[in-house]
């Protein structure tokens, strides 16, 4: 994977993601996440090896179900409880080399994955836009630094059986990028925006920033199961939308708990 396609592809993204976040209506947040949505639940039900029509139908329920509670009941915050909970859970499923069956499992934790995911997409951004940009932009800046750091010190492996790439050293250089964010935006941040006074800023990202590497081994032990590299291959050189949004899907529905603990 060469780091210009990688670029290339991020770019538009990036310009798209945040032309979305501050121009979009709220009906075409809901509208543009969802559809974000339906793509995942599309390459999830792929993973679980369901035919065309099943995946499509699978998406599609997963994707009316969610824009229905976005509509109805934004500031709902049932979903979020069992989705931290699984992801809190998920390590130790990991290590202990749990295998995601039979595919009823593997679709339920599609649900209960990505429907909070979407929902915390537009909470968050419902409650302040610079809220959402701050708590992706962990994940961005973990990822990057995960990915440069790996390659220029990685030496020991992270979850070998999972994801041979992932060393240790990379979640180090992650984790200390992620922690320079974070200062970064607590004294830079206008004392306004919501962002800059969490005095609890530093705990919070490292949690974030743990739920991100979980997040991200997790989609990787599903692919493994489904012997495939990547969850798709709408993005050259990042994979599918799954294989972009992995880590956010652990660390959106905490988010949205650890703010509303905060506030």
């Amino acid at each position: 994977m060469s780091v210009r396609t990688r670029v290339f592809t991020a770019a538009p993204l990036i310009g798209g993601f945040l032309a979305a976040l501050y121009l979009a209506s709220p009906a075409a947040w809901i509208g543009l996440t969802g559809l974000v949505l339906l793509l995942a639940a599309w390459e999830w039900a792929a993973m679980a090896g369901l035919g065309r029509l099943h995946r499509f139908l699978y998406a599609t329920l997963l994707c009316a179900a969610s824009l229905s509670v976005a509509v109805a009941r934004p500031d709902m915050l049932e979903p979020y409880y069992p989705a931290l909970a699984f992801w809190l859970v998920a390590p130790f499923l990991m290590a202990k080399g749990v295998a995601i069956r039979p595919r009823a499992l593997h679709l339920l934790l599609g649900a209960l994955v990505l429907i909070p995911t979407h929902l915390a997409m537009v909470a968050l951004r419902a409650d302040s836009p610079e809220l959402l940009l701050f708590v992706v932009g962990i994940v961005v800046i973990a990822d990057s630094a995960a990915y440069f750091s790996g390659r220029r010190f990685g030496k020991h492996k992270l979850a070998p059986r999972i994801s041979p790439g992932k060393t240790w050293e990379g979640a180090v250089g992650a984790g200390l990028a992620v922690t320079v964010y974070g200062l970064g935006v607590h004294f830079l941040a206008p004392a306004n925006c919501g962002i800059a006074c969490l005095p609890q800023i530093l705990p919070v990202l490292w949690a974030l920033f743990v739920l991100s590497i979980v997040g991200d081994l997790f989609e990787s032990l599903l692919k493994r199961q489904a012997g495939i590299k990547d969850s798709g291959n709408l993005l050259p050189g990042h994979g599918g939308v799954l294989d972009r949004i992995d880590s956010l899907t652990a660390v959106l529905p905490a988010a949205v708990l650890f703010w509303m603990w905060l506030k």
